[in-house]
């Protein structure tokens, strides 16, 4: 089993920056997909940024392109979102996502961090 705990949201002023973590424990397999999603209240939640294992790609939602980073430290099993130049509509609840296949004919195990709070003052 699988757990994923977030850090570093907070409170910034428009134009900051914060950084998220995602810390993984248990069993990590090779072929991965992670993401960063964020929800709003009344509103679905989104995918701003996702990476595979697989070719190493890595996809931002248009609105945080240039902005966002996604990276990831595979010796310490954690997953990043570096965010620069928020701004006040990046304001969310940020969630990290893991899926993973032990075998790639099965469907994906899939993963939620607990979500961590980021609010960007204007």
């Amino acid at each position: 089993q699988v757990q994923l705990v977030e850090s570093g949201g907070g409170v910034v002023q428009a134009g900051g920056s914060l950084r998220l973590s995602c810390e993984a424990s248990g069993t990590l397999y090779a072929l991965q997909t992670w993401a960063w999603y964020r929800q709003t209240p009344g509103m679905e939640r989104e995918q701003v940024a996702s990476m595979s294992s697989a070719d190493g790609s890595r996809n931002y939602a248009d609105s945080v392109k240039g902005r966002f980073t996604i990276s990831r430290d595979l010796a310490k099993k954690t997953l990043y979102l570096n965010m620069n130049n928020l701004k006040p509509e990046d304001t969310a609840v940020y969630y990290c996502k893991l899926s993973q296949w032990p075998r790639n004919w099965e469907p994906p195990h899939e993963y939620w961090g607990q979500g961590a709070q980021v609010t960007v003052s204007s």
